[in-house]
C-alpha cells in the first residue's frame, strides 16, 4: 500500500498539514493551480510559546505576473531580500527562548539559500515544508503536479495524480472530504483514506489547523511531535 497526499506548498505549514504529509509515502506538491492570496502559500501564523492565542502573520510579499489567474508555480517573490529577513527574524523573535530553538534554527537556516537561488514563492514554501519533514525523519518522496499529466476536473485530477505517482491510496484531509467525488476513484480501483488529526484545546495539537507547526516543535520538541505523528500514521 503506497499512499499520497496532494497539497499546495505552504509556508511554514500548519501542524495538521505537516502531519498529513508525514503520514503519506508521497507528497504531490500541487503547484499548477491558481494562487490564492488568502491561503497559506505565502504566509503562516506565528503564535507565542506561552499563549498560542496570541498570533501574528508572517507573510512574504508575492507578485502575480498574470494577476489573479497566476498559477502557484509562477508566483514570484516581490522582494527576496525582505523575505529572507522576515523568515530569519520573525520565527526567532517568537521561539528563541525555546530549548529546541537552536535545532529549529539550524533546520530553517538553509532555506535562506533558496531565496538567493530562486524568485519562486512556491519554491520557498516547499523548502520550509521539506525542512520540517526532514527534521522529523520523514522518508517519503516529493513530486510536483506540474511535472505530471492530469485532468482539470477537481476529483479526476486527484485520481490522475494518485495513479501517476504509483500510489493506490489517496490521503484526504478533512476539508477535501467535503467536495471529493469518490466515483472516479472506485472506477480506477484506488482507495480514499480520510486523514483526521486530533482536535485539542491544549497539548501539542493546540491550533493545529491555524498556526504554524513551528509552535508545537518549539513548545514540545521534534521528538515529541515525531512520536505523535508516528502514532497518528499508524492509526490512520
Amino acid at each position: 500500500m503506497r499512499s499520497c497526499a496532494i497539497h499546495q506548498p505552504n509556508l511554514l505549514p500548519r501542524l495538521s498539514t505537516l502531519a498529513k504529509l508525514y503520514a503519506a509515502d508521497i507528497w504531490v506538491v500541487l503547484d499548477d493551480v491558481q494562487f490564492a492570496r488568502r491561503d497559506y502559500q505565502h504566509r503562516a501564523r506565528l503564535a507565542t510559546l506561552d499563549n498560542p492565542q496570541q498570533q501574528q502573520w508572517l507573510s512574504i510579499e508575492t507578485h502575480l505576473p498574470q494577476g489573479r489567474a497566476t498559477l502557484i508555480r509562477d508566483a514570484q517573490l516581490a522582494d527576496p531580500q525582505r523575505a529572507t529577513r522576515r523568515l530569519g527574524q520573525l520565527p526567532a523573535q517568537y521561539y528563541h527562548t525555546s530549548p529546541h530553538w537552536q535545532l529549529l534554527h539550524a533546520t530553517l537556516e538553509p532555506v535562506a539559500y533558496t531565496l538567493t537561488e530562486t524568485a519562486s514563492t512556491a519554491a520557498v514554501a516547499e523548502a520550509t515544508t521539506r525542512a520540517l519533514l526532514n527534521l522529523l525523519g520523514w522518508r517519503g518522496t516529493v513530486v510536483r503536479s506540474s511535472d505530471l499529466i492530469a485532468s482539470s476536473d477537481r476529483s479526476e485530477r486527484l485520481v490522475d495524480l494518485t495513479s501517476a505517482v504509483g500510489a493506490n491510496t489517496y490521503l484526504c484531509g478533512t476539508g477535501g472530504m467535503r467536495y471529493l467525488d469518490s466515483r472516479p476513484f472506485i472506477e480506477r480501483r484506488l482507495n480514499i483514506r480520510a486523514f483526521r488529526p486530533p482536535v485539542a484545546t491544549e497539548d501539542l495539537w493546540t491550533g493545529a489547523a491555524k498556526i504554524t507547526a513551528l509552535w508545537a516543535l518549539a513548545a514540545y520538541g521534534p521528538n515529541c511531535v515525531g512520536a505523535a505523528f508516528d502514532n497518528l500514521r499508524t492509526a490512520t
